[in-house]
């Protein structure tokens, strides 16, 4: 049985950067990293390798799973910010949370992102333009990187720490027991090792597998909400003047008939949408590149509808699977349905999407939203559309294309303390699989401080 001073299981944003740091400042931790995805050169997707048209739920997904975790094939934005994308300035503060996240950007420049433009939405014209219609844009610095740049930066990352770090891919840890001084880990492979000090970081995909160690070890979990919504695709040239401005535009609005928060999230400018399996259901979300070649005509982002559930109802997580699974039902994957086939009552055929103007960047299939979406969700998506119609004219036409659905599960958020250690000494947990954090930046940051915590110990 192999033993080590840390184990990390996770290879996510934030298992990538406290095995950067661990590397980066000398100390004597023989640590191992282990992830149930594959290394870097192997994720490849089917439908983006041409393989497959439709989403055939690869286990694992690689677009979810691997090293990176499920930023690695995303567009590559890093929004250094406590307004959205987490709650790590309530463990260590706002002031040393913007810090940390401005150092993950450093390293990220200092591996090949130095030439990616950093956007800020604090001066921004459109955030004037934004109140006069009654929507919020949340202020942040967004460093977009793109797919393409950001898959090179994980492979300097890697090979950075690849002689430091012990990695194991393509392997499950399906067990964790406490011992007198530590942890033993048990594998899918039969293999088993031991640890004194154990970190989760999974992920929004290892949600469930964390909930059931805190359950086993008698750990609090606060319930979080879930976003359900859909990805909206439209010409970007509609959009072209936000995007050209701050890039990554948050926008929050409160509807009228329910006095309910929706959202902009995940802004692609000239991208592409692009269907993930979590844990074997099969949602949307986008993508987009620095270089000029790979780009589309279109631009797409997500408008989500947060919901957080009262007692006796627990498992939000579930309400999305649910609603997720009936799309998947419906339409065998992602439905596509024209904006004015929605608000006409009707759905989208291949008939009515053969004279649609706007071209689709996913293969999907032409539905009715209705059917799956509940009405509250949805009548709160189309106020937002015509909310946004006012800042971009164009957004509320008939061939605004919506796939959906779109789920943003949050795990439960682990108890941790400032440290983001458990009550469990020696086990953390950090990431969006902790539920502090819900985004590339702050997942990042929660690695780099659970390192510099740990680091104390073996230097």
């Amino acid at each position: 049985m192999k033993k080590y001073d840390i184990i990390i299981v996770g290879a996510g944003a934030s298992g990538v950067f406290m095995s950067y740091e661990l590397t980066k400042i000398p100390n004597n931790a023989k640590v191992l990293m282990i992830d149930k995805g594959a290394g870097l050169e192997k994720r490849i997707c089917p439908i983006k390798s041409g393989k497959v048209t439709n989403c055939i739920r690869c286990v694992p997904c690689h677009i979810m799973n691997g090293y990176g975790g499920a930023g690695t094939l995303s567009d590559g934005k890093y929004n250094i910010t406590t307004q959205f994308g987490g709650d790590l300035h309530n463990y260590v503060g706002t002031e040393e949370a913007l810090d940390l996240m401005e150092y993950v950007d450093q390293v990220l420049c200092s591996m090949g992102g130095e030439d990616a433009k950093l956007y800020s939405t604090g001066n921004s014209d459109l955030k004037t333009l934004a109140l006069r219609n009654n929507l919020h844009l949340l202020d942040a610095k967004v460093r977009h990187l793109g797919t393409d740049r950001n898959v090179k930066i994980l492979e300097r990352i890697f090979d950075y720490t690849k002689n430091r770090i012990e990695t194991q891919f393509n392997t499950l840890v399906v067990d964790v027991e406490k011992l007198d001084e530590g942890f033993r880990i048990i594998t899918d492979k039969g293999e088993e090792f031991e640890c004194r000090d154990l970190v989760l970081a999974t992920g929004r995909s290892g949600s469930k597998w964390i909930s059931d160690i805190c359950d086993k070890f008698h750990i609090d979990l606060k319930k979080n909400r879930v976003d359900i919504g859909v990805r909206v695709e439209l010409p970007a040239e509609i959009f072209k003047h936000i995007t050209d401005d701050v890039y990554e535009s948050k926008i929050v609005y409160k509807t009228n008939k329910y006095n309910d928060m929706v959202r902009t999230f995940c802004m692609n400018p000239y991208g592409e949408v692009v269907a993930e399996n979590t844990n074997g259901i099969v949602t949307v979300n986008g993508h987009s590149y620095a270089d000029p070649s790979l780009r589309t005509e279109n631009t797409n982002f997500a408008l989500l509808v947060s919901n957080q559930f009262t007692e006796p109802f627990k498992d939000s997580n579930e309400y999305g699977e649910s609603i997720a699974r009936l799309s998947n039902m419906l339409g065998g994957g992602v439905l596509l349905q024209r904006f004015g086939d929605l608000v006409k009552g009707r759905r989208s055929s291949a008939r009515r999407m053969e004279k649609c103007f706007t071209r689709p960047t996913l293969k999907a299939v032409p539905g009715d939203l209705s059917l799956v979406i509940p009405k509250r969700q949805l009548d709160n998506i189309i106020e937002m559309i015509y909310a946004l119609d006012k800042i971009a004219p164009g957004t509320a036409n008939e061939d605004t294309l919506l796939y959906g659905v779109e789920v943003k599960f949050y795990n439960s958020k682990v108890q941790v303390d400032q440290n983001l250690e458990t009550k469990v000494k020696g086990l953390y947990a950090l990431g969006d699989g902790s539920g502090v954090t819900h985004s590339l930046s702050q997942a990042s940051a929660s690695g780099v401080l659970a390192a510099r915590t740990l680091i104390e110990k073996y230097k």
